[in-house]
């Protein structure tokens, strides 16, 4: 498989061990996901590029590794780190929503696909994805080995490109690579909320135009964590809704033994016609202009807007007749009580008329 070559940095001393390194299919160490919470807190060698409210948005540069380097020239990938606080989210909801690829379906429009591919433990499988791109861009698909640690108060979800005989590269999509992508949640201290990390570097493969990591820094990244917290925020509604409470397809209370273990002779590496250097190295999309992209996404944000204020109208239009029934209905309530009590104050002045009636013949 045709691969961009970095290195990950080492973070106030820790490295990652092999089992992070592209196409290794192996249970990580403790020491990776001390690696990881590292790399989501340490920011010396980040520079910041977009910072609002509760939401920050950093770049790191990475070395190149190709011809076995020693790490003294620069790649043109870059490591992106978005963090932000939601304050009305706990860590353990944020968790599961992460992890349920059904959902995914439900607020991520970009996602295509999902397939369970195998588990290699309790704590790691692999799956594929498949992204529909940003309007005009292409769209793309991975094969990644995910492995999650739920530690309490701080809780992580790791991945990295593998191979997989059963999803080669193929002409419908370009085939992305991910180096890393780490989830990181950490309860507040009021335990009521949760501070989000997410660190990635990928590669999409492909040539695409300079200006299009400034986009995803500024305008996408901090998009995806607004739509994050509000799919955070539906979560457990549409849970109880769909799956009586439990986990879709991937989450933490899955059976893991719905999917077949992963044998590691199907994740051994193969050159296809599909990966090879005619295929997704040279889809050239760099001829792309930001005001292509951001029209698309204007368009698909009015509709959104358009479909979310329908339901939020809707949903008014339902709580106003509801108050309008509720209103009717006490109005009925008390008619019938004044009713009731006229017919006992007239049937006691009968009874009154009856008896004054009786004395006097008497």
């Amino acid at each position: 498989m045709g691969t961009s070559k970095v290195t990950l940095p080492p973070v106030n001393g820790i490295m990652p061990s092999d089992a992070m390194r592209l196409n290794a299919v192996e249970v990580l160490e403790d020491a990776d996901f001390r690696y990881a919470k590292e790399l989501c807190d340490a920011h010396s060698d980040w520079t910041l590029a977009y910072e609002r409210k509760r939401t920050r948005v950093w770049t790191r540069r990475v070395d190149d590794a190709s011809g076995g380097g020693d790490g003294g020239k620069q790649s043109t990938l870059q490591m992106i780190k978005t963090r932000s606080e939601f304050a009305d989210v706990p860590a353990a909801l944020c968790y599961d929503m992460l992890q349920d690829t059904d959902y995914r379906l439900k607020w991520d429009k970009y996602m295509l696909k999902t397939v369970p591919v195998g588990f290699l433990n309790p704590n790691n499988d692999i799956c594929y994805y498949a992204l529909g791109g940003l309007p005009p861009f292409r769209s793309r698909d991975f094969v990644l080995l995910r492995s999650w640690l739920d530690v309490g108060a701080e809780k992580y979800i790791l991945a990295h490109s593998v191979w997989h005989n059963k999803f080669p590269p193929s002409k419908a999509h370009v085939r992305g690579i991910v180096h890393l992508t780490v989830h990181f949640i950490r309860s507040l201290e009021d335990g009521k909320g949760c501070q989000f990390t997410y660190v990635t570097l990928a590669d999409p493969k492909g040539k695409l135009p300079n200006w299009l990591t400034n986009h995803v820094t500024k305008i996408i990244a901090p998009k995806l964590v607004k739509k994050l917290h509000k799919a955070c925020l539906g979560y457990a509604a549409w849970k109880k809704r769909h799956t009586g409470g439990q986990n879709g397809t991937n989450g933490t209370t899955a059976l893991i033994s719905d999917y077949p273990r992963i044998q590691l002779v199907d994740c051994e590496p193969k050159e296809t016609e599909d990966n090879s250097s005619n295929s997704s190295e040279f889809v050239d999309e760099t001829a792309v202009l930001p005001k292509a992209l951001c029209r698309e996404e204007e368009e698909k944000e009015e509709d959104e807007d358009e479909e979310e204020n329908e339901g939020e109208e809707k949903s008014k239009r339902n709580e106003e007749e509801k108050e309008e029934d509720e209103e009717n209905g006490r109005r009925k309530r008390e008619g019938r009580k004044e009713e009731e009590e006229r017919g006992r104050e007239e049937r006691k002045e009968e009874q009154r008329k009856k008896e004054q009636t009786e004395k006097e013949k008497k």
